[in-house]
Parts: structure tokens; C-alpha cells; sequence
């Protein structure tokens, strides 16, 4: 059974991205997925950024293996599971203790979205406020609660009601240098009658993702930090995309060297693309009653299995990071390459979460639907779709790195013409 006619008849119409890239997959290692036509495609998309470690990398799959053959538990709920107890000792040791780091961490659910919901409730709880301040262009999840701290507008409009208690303040160059980012926000927390009311949390993206790979200078997030903590405002820091390694660090906040009060992890913290998301809370910010924000699927055990393996293979020393800065840098220098050929074309973005912004708005949609037809999957992000958004797996090979970077500028050749340089050789 080849044919894809039982997707349009049964499945609703708010799927996605079979739309840009209708092949029906079967099989996937490493940076390469397979089709049921025998086409192959290199992977820049990552799964969105679920898949930090490639597609069945086999240290994981046999993790994962070894366990469901065991006959280990699989759901839990947040009872006590051994292979939760291994997880959350390898997580204290590997990551949060060497990072001078003391979270509490939570179990909100197995997605993004729950993890920015049961912080945004938690901010509510610990101040007794109800605002919250994000950002322009931010993205969160799409719950009601995320969705009310995100910017893009067709996603909001989904909402069907009203997204209240929250307001949007200017993200980092927002106003391309041309006014001090907290100017305004300064001036109306300090002043008892600006009629502004002191927010719970504010809550950014060190580098966001969905919104045109807008990234966060250190000094920025200093500053950030800096005036929640003197208003008494708590930071939340959503990691879920730009976290896990994708900048370099394992936090991509740790550059900044601040210690945000609320982090959310989702996506790559299963390593093997299984549902799981955490909350990691300042324990003094730790006030849930039991049972005040549960959730069935909290306890997935075998993303357990698999987030531990992970974390063992990958972070137990900086190996894994001094290769992921080498790769970052080579993606940034080939993606370079192809924006200096075209006028106004700018990279943006930090790391493996890295892309081209064109003056043209339709030209990224364009090169990405050029390069899945030499196969390579890549995405756009930005309000309108105006950046060609790279998202490899972190262990991808130099030479694969440059074949799926070839195909892009082969792709925007086709769409926007010979590059400057090209023409220039020519002449």
C-alpha cells in the first residue's frame, strides 16, 4: 500500500509538513531519512529540533531496546520508577552540578507546551501576579497559556478567544539599535504611576526559533536578568528548542552566564525524539501542592531509558561540545557563503539553530522547496516565512554538512539567480 489518498481522506487538514514534503518515509539513520520510492533525503530539520542526536542513533536504540525486551515499566504517571531515579542522578551529575546548578526538577508532560504552561502557572502561583511579559516574534507551545505569550499571529488567531494577561516588549535590535531595548520598561516598573502593573515572570528565547532566528547577545540577557531581579520579577528561560546542546552549551543561556529562575527543556531532552519535557525551578520557588499540576503521560519511562544513555554518551566530558561548536561553525561559514552572493541576504541565529534571512520574503520558501526536490529537508521560520532555517542533527558528519549546504546553494541559484561572486568569476 503506496498511496498517500488515505491521509487526505481521514486526517484533518491542519497538518503541515507533508504539505512542503509529500514523500511517505519509512526508514531513518543518522542525518539521512528513506522513503517508500527508494528516494533518500538529508536531514536539516532534525524533527524540529527533537532529534539533537540523529535519527535511531545506536547507543539510544539499544538502550531502548534492551529495556522494552526487560520488560521495564513504561508508564508511571510520577510514581517511583528506577529508570526515572537513574535519569534524574545522571541529569544532577552530568549537567546541573557542573554547572554550579541546583533545580528542582519537574515533570510537567511530555511536550514543550507543557512545560511553558506549568511555568507560567508556577510564576502566578510563587508572586500572586498575573501578567507576564514576552517578547516580539516569541513562540511557546500552543496551548492557550503559550499561546498567549507568543507573537506569531496566525498562530494566536487559532486560539478562537481572547489571549489575555500578557504584553509583548521589544526582543534584542528589535529597533535595529536605534532605541535602549529597556528603556521603557525601566522607566514604568520604576514608576508607581505608570498604571503598569509589575509582571509574575518574563519569559524569552535565547535564540528564537519559530521567529526568524532572532539570537539574544549575552549582554542583552545580562541586562535582561539584571532588571528582573532588581523588580523582583522572575525569568523564565525557554530552552526548549535552543536548549539540549543546539548552541553549543548544553543551556544556550549558559553563554550569558546567567542563572535564569525558571528553565524549560523539551525536544531533544529524550535524545531519541520520545515524548518528555522537564521544568527545572529554583527550589525556593518549588511551592506546588502534590497533585496541583499533574498529568498522565509524565512518567514515559522509556524516554527515560534513552535521555540517561544520552546524557552518559554525550555529556560526560566536553568532547561532544568542542564537535558541535566545529560543525556549528562549519554551517555558518557555508551559509555565509551563499548570503554574501546575494545583496541583503544576512545569517542569523547561533549554532545549530542557524539560517539566511533574504530581503525577498517568498525566497526562502522557495530554496527550501528547490532543496527538498535535490533532497535535503529544510524549513523557514519568521513571521513571514523569510529565513531558511537550518536545524541538523548535532552529530552530523563534515561531509554531510556539505553536501546538504551545496544543495542550498545550488537551490538558491535556481531561485534567485548566479550569486554575486559567480558573476563576478564570469566576467
Amino acid at each position: 500500500m503506496s498511496s498517500t489518498s488515505i491521509f487526505d481522506e481521514i486526517e484533518s487538514q491542519v497538518r503541515s509538513y507533508c504539505r512542503n514534503w509529500p514523500a511517505t518515509f519509512t526508514t531513518a539513520a543518522g542525518s539521512s531519512l528513506h522513503a517508500e520510492d527508494g528516494r533518500s533525503y538529508l536531514d536539516f530539520f532534525a524533527g524540529a529540533g527533537a532529534l539533537n542526536y540523529g535519527h535511531n542513533h545506536p547507543v539510544l536504540l539499544e538502550a531502548l531496546i534492551e529495556y522494552l525486551r526487560s520488560g521495564g515499566i513504561v508508564h508511571s504517571l510520577d510514581m517511583h520508577t528506577a529508570t526515572k531515579r537513574e535519569f534524574l542522578t545522571t541529569f544532577r551529575d552530568r549537567i546541573l552540578a557542573p554547572r554550579g546548578l541546583d533545580y528542582k526538577v519537574m515533570f510537567p508532560g511530555p511536550t514543550g507546551t507543557n512545560t511553558v504552561e506549568s511555568a507560567l502557572k508556577l510564576a502566578r502561583k510563587v508572586t500572586g501576579r498575573q501578567h507576564i511579559l514576552s517578547f516580539t516574534n516569541a513562540f511557546h507551545g500552543m496551548t492557550l497559556g503559550a499561546l498567549s505569550v507568543t507573537g506569531n499571529s496566525m498562530k494566536r488567531n487559532g486560539a478562537g478567544l481572547p489571549l489575555t494577561n500578557s504584553s509583548k516588549i521589544p526582543y534584542d535590535d528589535y529597533f535595529s539599535g536605534a532605541t535602549e531595548d529597556f528603556l521603557w520598561l525601566e522607566r514604568v516598573l520604576s514608576d508607581s504611576g505608570s498604571g503598569v502593573d509589575k509582571p509574575a515572570a518574563i519569559i524569552v528565547e535565547s535564540v528564537q526559533g519559530e521567529g526568524g532566528l532572532s539570537a539574544a547577545r549575552p549582554e542583552w540577557l545580562r541586562a535582561l536578568s539584571e532588571l528582573c531581579r532588581a523588580h523582583e520579577i522572575l525569568l523564565i528561560l525557554d530552552d526548549v528548542q535552543a536548549g539540549c546542546g543546539r548552541t553549543g552549551d548544553f543551556f544556550s543561556f549558559e553563554e550569558a552566564g546567567i542563572t535564569p529562575d525558571i528553565v524549560c527543556l523539551s525536544k531533544s531532552i529524550s535524545g531519541f525524539g520520545l515524548p518528555m519535557a522537564l521544568t527545572l525551578i529554583r527550589p525556593e520557588l518549588d511551592q506546588w501542592e502534590p497533585g496541583e499540576h499533574n498529568g498522565t503521560f509524565r512518567g514515559h519511562n522509556p524516554a527515560f531509558v534513552t535521555a540517561t544513555a544520552a546524557l552518559n554518551h554525550f555529556w560526560s566530558d566536553d568532547t561532544f561540545v568542542g564537535e558541535v561548536r566545529e560543525r556549528g561553525a562549519e554551517l555558518h561559514d557555508g551559509l555565509s557563503r551563499i548570503a554574501n552572493g546575494y545583496e541583503g541576504a544576512v545569517v542569523k541565529g547561533r549554532g545549530f539553530l542557524t539560517g539566511i534571512k533574504f530581503p525577498d520574503t517568498s525566497a526562502a520558501s522557495k530554496i527550501a522547496a528547490a532543496s527538498y526536490q535535490r533532497g535535503l529537508l529544510v524549513e523557514t521560520s519568521g513571521p513571514e516565512d523569510e529565513v531558511l532555517k537550518t536545524m541538523p542533527a548535532l552529530t552530523i558528519s563534515s561531509d554531510e554538512l556539505r553536501s546538504g549546504v551545496d544543495i542550498i546553494a545550488a537551490a538558491a541559484t535556481e531561485v534567485l539567480g548566479a550569486p554575486v561572486a559567480d558573476l563576478a568569476a564570469a566576467k
